[in-house]
């Protein structure tokens, strides 16, 4: 029964999970809201508020986990990909950490980690715990597709087991994360502007005014053109009339939501026709969007799919799909040297 401590320092959260057995007895996240006035995450702030919120963080994990340092068996942090100063306050703790303690480190790739939050044991709904106990939601069986999407990366990755996946599709330009902030300036909503199109969504029509689908062949997907469009459509309407955002947010919103959400799930759909993977997953911070959630779900229903999503606290970034990840790396007994080294970017 492995104690996994994991650390997540890739972007502006600072998390700590303890992790025992494969089950996440804590899992705690620090924001930074410095980076509201700035329109989006400033590197060096976001590496000042590392340092001062690790310890008080990794602190509090372990006590809502009631687990002491002398019982963790191993220390898993973020390796990659990630701003480079945030990944070296996490990964310099975390080897620091393992050095006094004496146990193994294990390096984890921060988008392998996402697919891996669908394997986090959870509950099931309430009532179907039956007389043997909780009862734990169903997870996907090998092999299963999953649609990785955040804020700088869209793949589809295709896991054949815990620490075996190949991406067999992936943005050649944008991600889906930055096409919702982009779009969200550029109608002058504040940072971060993708969940606020997500909020004024759901009070819009999706359909009142189209935007163009990209045609790319393959797997791979393009959100660059979609952007440029958007850019167009808004400088047309508003030369027409000032006050054609403010008067139809919510429209807007709802339509360019619904592009996004048609790009993603219909390359989706074509992985499951070339693969015949029936089993499939989100991961990431955008699949915390409730209308990509929604349609998801709503694929999954036409297409038979056994569809799975983390809950919303194991889409965004977190240390708990860090530790799931460290359990299994621990499991297999690969263990990273001290000399590893954090990257801003990295191979799959």
């Amino acid at each position: 029964m492995p104690v996994i401590l994991a650390i997540e320092s890739s972007c502006d959260e600072t998390a700590c999970a303890i992790c025992r057995d494969g089950q996440i007895l804590s899992n705690i996240i620090a924001g930074q809201a410095i980076h509201e006035q700035y329109g989006g995450v400033v590197p060096e702030l976001a590496s000042r508020a590392h340092l001062q919120n690790i310890v008080p963080v990794v602190d509090a994990a372990l006590k809502k986990a009631a687990v002491g340092l002398p019982e963790v068996d191993a220390i898993a942090f973020t390796e990659s990909p990630g701003l480079i100063g945030s990944l070296l306050v996490g990964s310099q703790f975390a080897k620091s950490l393992a050095l006094s303690l004496n146990i193994p480190l294990l390096a984890v790739h921060h988008m392998q980690a996402h697919v891996l939050a669908n394997l986090i044991p959870r509950p099931a709904d309430p009532g179907k715990g039956g007389s043997q106990g909780v009862a734990t939601a169903p997870m996907p069986s090998f092999p299963f597709l999953c649609l990785t999407v955040s804020g700088g990366h869209t793949q589809i990755v295709l896991c054949e087991a815990p620490l075996v996946m190949r991406v067999i599709g992936e943005t050649l330009d944008d991600a889906a994360g930055e096409a919702f902030d982009k779009s969200a300036k550029l109608l002058g909503l504040p940072y971060p502007g993708g969940p606020l199109i997500d909020r004024h969504a759901q009070g819009g029509s999706p359909d009142r005014f189209p935007f163009p689908e990209p045609q790319i062949p393959g797997l791979n997907f393009s959100f660059s053109g979609l952007k440029t469009s958007i850019l167009y459509f808004l400088q047309s309407h508003l030369a027409a009339d000032p006050e054609f955002i403010r008067k139809n947010l919510p429209d807007i919103c709802a339509s360019i939501q619904h592009r996004i959400i048609s790009i993603l799930l219909n390359k989706l759909h074509r992985a499951t026709r070339e693969t015949g993977v029936r089993d499939l997953c989100l991961a990431g911070g955008v699949s915390a969007n409730s209308g990509l959630r929604k349609a998801f779900y709503e694929a999954g229903r036409r297409h038979g799919w056994n569809t799975f999503i983390p809950p919303f606290e194991y889409c965004t970034d977190n240390a708990a799909m860090i530790a799931i990840a460290g359990h299994y790396k621990y499991l297999a007994r690969e263990f990273s040297p001290m000399t590893v080294s954090a990257s801003a970017r990295a191979q799959w």
